[in-house]
């Protein structure tokens, strides 16, 4: 019997990239691969079909230069820890896991409850129920010691400026010279939702806006790189069809691709 579906309006959104997974994982060339997703929307109770247009594919694109982020921090300390904010449905441990790393995935109550059904913990990976603005869970993922990744894809963006900000500034207070990585989007973007055809389908929108990722380094966090659908990472750009490839090259000037940003920064030591 396929699970029902009980979220807030910020929490739906999470079923936009996982959707997108799943179409990608049953493309000829996959970028992700994510089988698992596939398993998910089959086995969850949801019209997933309402949701259209270039945001699947970009949520994919999206977790791809996420994901080498993480596996750039790997390639240095395979036995840190990694901790997803807001991690929904997200498959990351699974396509990143290399047998020796600590990972931790937290999202709120009501996402958590539906993530459980799927996945369990183990020894090296523990889900906890929380909010990411809340400073419970830091504790829990310092529990060992050594170097800690912060990832948090496509969640801030839909909180206010000064949550967000307050948010950020005490996370690189208590994770001093840390990766932190999570995406950015300017006022074009924000101010075009409507015209998105995926926002059409759920009632939540975006809020903060931030036209320079670098500006946040008045809350203790120093950019390392910013990229773009039309800027991947080289090894990551090799695992994208041509279509995206080449085609988000030609449209990488226009505002809506170049004001959503894909950050690494690293916070203040």
């Amino acid at each position: 019997m396929a699970e029902t579906v009980s979220l807030g309006e910020v929490q739906e959104t999470l079923l936009i990239p996982l959707y997108g997974r799943a179409r990608d994982a049953r493309q000829r060339r996959s970028v992700l691969s994510d089988r698992k997703a596939i398993e998910l929307v089959e086995s969850i109770d949801y019209d997933f079909e309402k949701f259209r247009g270039p945001s699947l594919a970009g949520s994919v694109l999206r977790a791809s230069i996420f994901d080498e982020y993480v596996r750039g921090f790997l390639r240095e300390h395979p036995e840190g820890t990694v901790v997803d904010l807001g991690c929904g449905l997200s498959t990351r441990f699974d396509r990143l896991d290399n047998g020796r790393l600590r990972w931790f995935d937290l999202d709120v109550e009501d996402t958590m409850a539906l993530r459980r059904k799927f996945f369990d913990d183990g020894d090296r990976y523990t889900m906890i129920a929380g909010s990411l603005f809340d400073t419970d869970w830091y504790a829990k993922v310092a529990e060992r010691s050594g170097p800690i990744f912060i990832l948090s894809e496509a969640v801030m963006l839909y909180f206010p400026e000064d949550q967000v900000h307050e948010t950020l500034r005490q996370i690189a207070a208590a994770f001093p010279a840390s990766p932190f990585a999570f995406d950015t989007g300017g006022a074009i973007m924000m101010n075009n939702q409507d015209s998105n055809p995926v926002f059409k389908a759920v009632p939540a929108r975006m809020k903060w806006i931030c036209e320079d990722p670098a500006t946040l380094a008045r809350y203790g966090l120093r950019l390392r790189e910013s990229r773009t659908f039309a800027s991947p990472q080289p090894a990551v750009a090799g695992t994208w069809p041509a279509r995206y490839r080449f085609g988000l090259k030609v449209i990488g000037w226009t505002p809506p691709v170049k004001t959503y940003k894909l950050n690494l920064f690293t916070t203040a030591d």
